[in-house]
């Protein structure tokens, strides 16, 4: 295992992208996106201990992207470089109405080749020592199936020694051939996950209904042990132990832009978890960045524009 992963880290597994936003002006703007590296920024800017898992080119602007997460303090010690590869890329359009629309070129992207390379046997080890490890539904999308079931009982050996796993739902439909797939592959990480961050827009997607006990139901019987149940309003039904509470979030004065608020708010959510705080506190902690993440463009907010959040009596 690499020495800078210490006991107890959380690790991130997922994909980034190279972002092209198209301007009215057909100009383009060049960033990087992607769910589970939002999360883990925002969980090194927590102050928490926290490592990506990917797999990168040897190209320039991979070596960005590596630049680029080591300054916000994530560890990048598990992600292989992989020879002759880049990694994906997406376009945004905006249309007239302010609607945003997506084109992906990813099909050859290093990660999806990551339970192939020679790596994958110290990022496995690495598993075991974490103390959190959190993925998406998008994370699973990018894996053939062989991959998905060494990812799966790879998960499962570390939670039977004690790591968390927390399976955020985030479906998108293009990364799925066939959604009766995507069902048993989402029931299968209900089954292994002891949290879910889940919300009934990708819940509709899905499953064809976007009715929150339905959701709640559905995890239950999965033997979640806790969840957040994100509602199409400001709120999310927050569940374990048998209590159940509704958490309404604080009013914005003014939604700039989506994007990046559900990575925000489960960042947020585990760091107040693994600090102590209830599940009702750990949500309205959730909801306080990603209020804050919503007032400015893009994914990622300045750092002079973090809210103060207390966590395990630091102000972070």
């Amino acid at each position: 295992m690499p020495a800078d992963i210490r006991p107890g880290a959380v690790l991130c597994m997922g994909e980034c992208m190279i972002e092209l936003s198209e301007h009215p002006d057909s100009t383009l703007t060049r960033a990087f996106g992607g769910d589970t590296l939002n999360t883990a920024l925002y969980l090194a800017r927590l102050g928490v201990d926290v490592h990506y898992i990917t797999a990168l080119g040897p190209d320039a602007f991979s070596d960005e992207m590596l630049a680029a997460w080591q300054a916000e303090g994530i560890g990048t010690s598990l992600i292989p470089r992989v020879p002759n590869t880049v990694p994906g890329l997406y376009l945004i359009r905006t249309d007239a109405r302010g609607e945003r629309s997506f084109s992906y070129w990813r099909d050859s992207a290093p990660v999806r080749r990551l339970f192939t390379l020679p790596e994958i046997a110290e990022i496995e080890a690495a598993f075991c020592h974490a103390g959190m490890i959190y993925l998406s539904g998008i994370t699973l999308s990018l894996f053939d199936p062989s991959s998905r079931a060494r990812l799966f009982a790879s998960l499962a050996t570390a939670r039977e020694q004690g790591v968390q796993i927390v399976f955020d739902t985030n479906f998108r439909p293009r990364g799925w051939s066939d959604l009766e797939l995507a069902r048993e592959v989402y029931t299968t990480a209900f089954e292994g996950s002891d949290l879910v961050l889940a919300s009934v827009e990708d819940h509709a997607l899905l499953f064809g209904s976007d009715d929150a006990e339905a959701v709640i139901a559905r995890l239950a019987a999965a033997g979640v042990a806790e969840s957040v149940v994100k509602l199409a309003t400001p709120a999310c039904h927050v569940l374990q132990g048998g209590a159940r509470h509704l958490v309404q979030a604080p009013p914005v004065e003014r939604v700039i832009d989506t994007t990046a608020a559900g990575d925000s708010f489960a960042a947020a959510y585990m760091a107040a978890r693994r600090s102590g705080l209830s599940p009702k506190d750990a949500a309205l902690t959730g909801h306080r960045l990603a209020g804050t993440v919503v007032q400015h463009r893009g994914a990622i907010i300045p750092r002079n524009a973090m809210p103060d959040i207390q966590l395990a009596g630091v102000t972070v």
